[in-house]
């Protein structure tokens, strides 16, 4: 599917790639992994451009279809289910040319290509992939424009999902997803039917989804079967043997090289010294890897405060009066706690972690903190911290004024931030030198309390363990909101749930969410069978619809689905008879919509057979 060919590339003088090479097959899911900086987005961008036009270096295979994720989709007054449709763009352009075609051959040839790539279940395969990244069956009907650039660029993803290219490459893709999402992409990946190429730093998914990884290691490209954990034990190995071939060779070598320092001024002995030479010199000096160090992270021990550190009692929470968010929460945070925020986006998850940092003021109900206490607050959008036009340093002077310029400088670059980066605007910074300088910034207040509204977003895999040791090494609290499920495992010591307009302690951990977001039904506005995220336990309370006329439900959507499958099968017959259009056009047309509206009585009938199928399992 993709070869990668001796690729060499530089940027501004700096490489990127040396001789890399890489070779992908038919139906791998592979994760392109490697530091930050290394690389990975630029040869993203090559691939594109090679999809585009022919390159020596990256060859993709001849007449498959590519597919990559906008930046995000415009925001028009077009629905969003639309907007997603209209990305199957073979799909789109057949539907248009059926409508004005003539010839009877091509009105054929169009009829046929639509029945092999289901185009008129589109509607159906479409919203399910919208539903499974976290938009409502409202969502589906509102303009693009009504949703924010995080919600769009979802939408875009969406839609590339929907296309199903025949290589399918994604940079970062759970960036924008919630935990839900990330795990909904997860299955999708799994069984995605063709090769797909994901950028990604987490490394649950890359453990899950793929079926190889792509290292970027020192401008080489090198392919290694299985997920994340499987290629570091194989480098971890690699490594190992190296290491020994090394101290061998350094033996050998520094034997040889005594034997000839001793004997090269003997006649008697000159020939074998000068045959150790030629052995010295032929010897391939063995290159052992030099293990790649992340920035380290470090939170120093603000001394303990008594607890409770801060209280909510009983507090409406929102930004507009009279429309609250979340609804009478109770919460204690006392200075050992570490707690997940879990639950769809969307919900209130940030809206409550401001709240509790005062970022936010209560709507009612009371918030109490001790006086001493100190709050650090990792915002999900950096920007809303750090200020456009300013450099790392200029953030470091205002919260160290009192330091000389050269301890400023110094503290900067315990940040990471050396001469090279430390008078760079913030705007021009990576998303993870952002994150860098936001908890470098955090640290150096010795907070009591962490804040963290998705923190690892723009980190490598390499940054995030800094991170985890970082955090675990931390005495004070931490409040936590990620769609990293390997982070929250090794950070969490609880996890609260907000769905549905209420924060509550989650009884279990990641494992039975997880489960219990996979397997659980989606609330369908409109009677269909999309599946639901609802992981709010049930209330006992609620009574349970009676089986008997649930079975009815599904018996009639059974019988409904097979009368739709039996006429879909003798109109395509119909429509495959040799001749038909030159004898009758019309006769044709009506044929192709006839089927057209048997295919919608089929979607129809599968929606309700699905939710028909949900009530019948709670009934019983």
């Amino acid at each position: 599917m993709l070869e990668i060919a001796d690729l060499t590339h530089r940027i501004a003088g700096r490489p990127l790639f040396d001789g890399a090479s890489a070779f992908i097959a038919d139906g791998w899911k592979v994760g392109l992994v490697g530091k930050n900086g290394s690389g990975k987005s630029t040869l993203i961008s090559l691939i594109r451009d090679a999809a585009k036009k022919p390159d020596a270096s990256i060859r993709i295979r001849r007449g498959a279809r590519t597919g990559f994720v906008a930046q995000e989709i415009a925001p028009t007054d077009t629905p969003l289910i639309e907007v997603v449709l209209a990305a199957d763009e073979e799909r789109a352009q057949l539907l248009e040319e059926a409508e004005t075609a003539h010839d009877p051959h091509r009105i054929a040839e169009i009829y046929t290509r639509l029945s092999d790539i289901d185009a008129y279940g589109a509607e159906a395969r479409a919203s399910a992939i919208l539903v499974g990244l976290g938009f409502s069956q409202d969502d589906l009907t509102r303009p693009a424009r009504e949703f924010s650039g995080g919600w769009r660029m979802r939408a875009a993803l969406a839609g590339v999902l929907f296309s199903t290219p025949d290589l399918l490459v994604l940079d970062e893709p759970t960036n924008y997803l919630d935990l839900e999402g990330a795990a909904w992409l997860e299955g999708f990946l799994r069984k995605y039917p063709n090769t797909v190429l994901v950028v990604s730093h987490d490394r649950e998914m890359l453990n899950r989804s793929v079926t190889h990884i792509l290292a970027l290691v020192d401008m080489k490209l090198e392919v290694h079967t299985g997920g994340y954990d499987n290629y570091l034990r194989k480098r971890a190995e690699r490594v190992a043997n190296l290491t020994a071939q090394k101290a061998k060779q350094d033996v050998e070598r520094a034997h040889l090289q005594a034997f000839v320092d001793r004997f090269r001024a003997k006649a008697s002995k000159a020939r074998q010294a000068q045959s150790r030479i030629k052995m010295l010199e032929k010897m391939q000096d063995i290159s052992v890897p030099l293990a790649d160090r992340a920035h380290a992270f470090a939170f120093q021990d603000p001394g303990e405060l008594a607890s409770p550190l801060i209280q909510l009692e009983e507090a409406d929470l929102g930004y507009m009066d009279g429309a609250p968010v979340l609804n009478r929460v109770s919460f204690r945070l006392d200075h050992d706690d570490r707690i997940v925020i879990i639950g769809p986006n969307g919900q209130g998850k940030t809206t409550l972690v401001k709240s509790i940092g005062a970022r936010l003021d209560l709507l009612t109900g009371k918030r109490r903190a001790s006086n001493a206490v100190k709050v650090g607050y990792f915002s999900q959008d950096q920007l809303d911290e750090l200020r456009a036009g300013e450099t790392p340093l200029d953030h470091v002077r205002e919260i160290a004024p009192h330091m000389t310029p050269a301890q400023q400088r110094s503290i900067a670059a315990q940040m990471g931030f050396g001469a090279q980066k430390i008078d760079t605007p913030v705007q021009n910074l990576s998303g993870g030198e952002k994150v860098r300088l936001l908890l470098g910034l955090m640290a150096f207040k010795k907070p009591h309390v962490l804040i963290l509204d998705e923190p690892t977003s723009h980190l490598d895999i390499d940054s995030r363990e800094a991170l985890i040791m970082a955090l675990n090494d931390y005495p004070g609290a931490i409040l936590l909101i990620t769609h990293d499920v390997y982070l929250a495992e090794a950070v969490a010591d609880r996890l609260w749930l907000v769905h549905n307009g209420r924060a509550a302690p989650y009884d279990g951990d990641l494992s039975d969410y997880r489960k219990l977001v996979l397997d659980a039904d989606r609330p369908n506005e409109r009677g269909g069978g999309a599946k639901s995220r609802d992981p709010a336990p049930a209330r006992e309370a609620q009574k349970r619809p009676s089986s008997s006329g649930v079975k009815q439900r599904v018996a009639a959507a059974e019988a409904a689905m097979e009368a739709a499958q039996q006429t879909i099968a003798r109109l395509d017959r119909e429509i495959a008879a040799p001749g038909l259009f030159e004898r009758n056009p019309a006769k044709g047309r009506e044929l192709g919509q006839q089927r057209k509206e048997a295919a919608a009585a089929l979607a129809s009938a599968e929606e309700e057979w699905l939710a028909a199928s949900s009530a019948l399992e709670a009934a019983e």
